[in-house]
């Protein structure tokens, strides 16, 4: 979807109503009129015009104050994980920018509604190059390389419309992170601003020609599988009743994980799925960028065809379907439902079949990646079925695509393809601010935990009670692995030296606790902490053996 071009006529009034404010109060006003409530930042000296306007509508929006930007933009991709809604965070020009750039450049990857609130110098000086405090060369070419859509607001009068189109641009068609700078001095001044309206979103409808080809397709799959992303996360409801018409496995990565539940016979992980692909002759992408087809799962089987469901036109380009639907995942899975009903299309019930095989490769997984599917059979005890887990870029994080249960959408949060070392914790925090009323489990390896350690005292000063699992091997262990394998054992930058991560979380006010005694122990340990309602950071000592690896079945041959 191209971008209207706001920079032409960004003063276009949305409402004839209009008062005379600051951009800052615009601004503000302006996310409250979306319907935003919360916002997570630091304030410096170019966002004080816009910390301002957030301290003047106190119980409009809860603002979270970040230890670092990094910090402040994950806890907004948590909440727009969490939720679907944007995450809203605001951060200083330059540096805090580029500090927020890997949260922004995985929110672009996972398709997640992020708003990124900055300034700029003052605009006597832009593009003069002098070094000013925080200047970079060219912010907004920068931030438009991995944003859907950035725009500088320059003049007050101009505040409503683009925070309009801001909002619009994260969250039509395929969301992803947009930003809004306004400079230092425009921030504070003030103009007759019109108040904001949202925009419409119309997405488009499934085209009914190409409906009639899936459904020819499908009517003669005898072992049709359905692969599911992030965009299906709004669509369960239709996706699990278009698996029921046509007895497919509902396959899951990373972002469609809760889709269709664990419990289901036809909720598939990864590894689950694999076991089914050799025979897979129809494939349906809803909403997923279909990794495990040209990635993961190598060859694909001769002659097989694929549907996509997708409403991201650019994506069908790049996937090159047999067929394609650009429209959501709801409307697309329903409009084949529709259409295989209408039919009276009947597949005889294979739920017996599939329940089989997902108890083998269970099994399969319990002989041979142990102890880490006791620890999150352990940890999904102890949790309510709605508790969310948010994984992080280490062996348990790995693991836990394939090894933890899911049973409904957005409860099981990940960082997708961009796989960001440390993006873990923070956004656990970001989760937890959007769903107090859920326990929020953060699963870490020791090396990612330490790029977020500060943010616990967020969690302290916020009553962000989070529990934080630190896994520790003492390296960063997917590469120390790498580094004895591939390199006849040289090693270098990969075994660390670690703090006492429970006197760590107690000295910022946090509980902590070590447990030694396996699984169970780590299940009594999630028990209390969640009963505790307190910030908590579990240390478990957990020596990395070789052998013993998530990665046969995230890359099975």
């Amino acid at each position: 979807m191209s971008a209207p071009d706001t920079a032409a006529s960004p003063t276009s009034p949305h409402s004839q109503e209009s008062a005379r404010k600051t951009t800052g109060q615009a601004i503000i006003d302006g996310l409250i009129a979306h319907g935003v409530d919360t916002v997570f930042g630091i304030p410096g000296v170019q966002t004080y015009g816009l910390f301002d306007g957030l301290a003047q509508r106190p119980d409009d929006i809860t603002v979270y104050g970040a230890r670092h930007e990094q910090g402040a933009a994950w806890m907004a991709y948590g909440y727009a994980q969490a939720t679907g809604r944007p995450g809203v965070f605001s951060v200083v020009p330059g540096p805090g920018v580029l500090n927020a750039g890997a949260a922004l450049l995985s929110g672009y990857g996972a398709s997640q509604p992020m708003v990124c609130l900055t300034s700029e110098i003052p605009t006597a000086f832009m593009g003069r190059g002098l070094g000013h405090l925080h200047e970079m060369p060219d912010q907004l070419a920068t931030l438009r390389t991995f944003t859907k859509w950035s725009e500088n607001c320059l003049h007050p009068a101009h505040a409503s419309g683009l925070v309009a189109e801001a909002m619009y641009q994260a969250t039509s068609g395929r969301p992803r992170p947009v930003a809004l700078a306004a400079p230092w001095d425009t921030l504070t001044k003030t103009a007759e601003i019109a108040a904001c309206t949202p925009r419409t979103i119309t997405p488009p409808a499934p085209d009914a020609q190409f409906v009639a080809r899936a459904i020819e397709l499908l009517a003669n799959a005898s072992n049709p599988m359905i692969l599911v992303g992030g965009g299906a996360l709004d669509a369960a409801d239709e996706v699990l009743e278009l698996a029921r018409l046509l007895q497919a496995p509902v396959v899951s990565f990373r972002g469609g994980r809760g889709v269709v539940s664990s419990e289901d016979p036809l909720g598939f992980n990864c590894a689950e799925g694999f076991t089914r692909w050799a025979d897979t002759d129809v494939v349906i992408g809803i909403g997923c960028r279909m990794e495990l087809a040209w990635f993961r799962w190598g060859p694909r089987p001769a002659g097989q065809s694929t549907i996509l469901i997708d409403i991201d036109p650019q994506q069908h380009t790049r996937l090159a379907p047999t067929v394609s639907l650009v429209t959501t995942a709801r409307a697309g899975a329903a409009a084949l439902s529709f259409a295989l009903n209408a039919d009276a299309h009947i597949t005889p019930d294979r739920t017996e079949e599939f329940a089989a095989a997902k108890a083998r490769r269970r099994n399969d997984i319990a002989t041979r990646l142990q102890p880490h599917l006791d620890y999150f059979t352990e940890i999904r005890a102890a949790m309510t079925r709605d508790g969310v887990l948010v994984e992080e870029v280490c062996q348990m994080g790995f693991a836990s695509y394939f090894a933890f249960d899911v049973y409904s959408p957005r409860t099981f949060i990940s960082g997708g393809h961009q796989g960001s070392l440390g993006l873990g914790y923070p956004t656990s925090l970001g989760v937890k601010a959007a769903r107090p009323e859920r326990p929020v489990i953060s699963i870490n390896g020791d090396g990612g935990f330490m790029f977020g350690v500060q943010e616990i005292a967020t969690a302290v000063q916020y009553s962000l009670p989070v529990v934080a699992i630190v896994f520790d091997n003492e390296s960063f262990g997917n590469v120390l692995n790498d580094q004895r394998r591939l390199f006849d054992g040289r090693i270098l930058g990969s075994e660390l030296r670690n703090p006492d991560f429970v006197a760590l979380a107690r000295s910022f006010g946090a509980r902590g606790q070590r447990v030694d005694d396996g699984p169970a122990a780590l299940g009594r340990a999630v028990r209390d902490a969640i009963e505790s309602n307190e910030p908590t950071v579990i240390h478990v000592p957990m020596p990395l053996d070789p052998a013993v690896t998530p990665w046969p079945f995230l890359m099975p041959s």
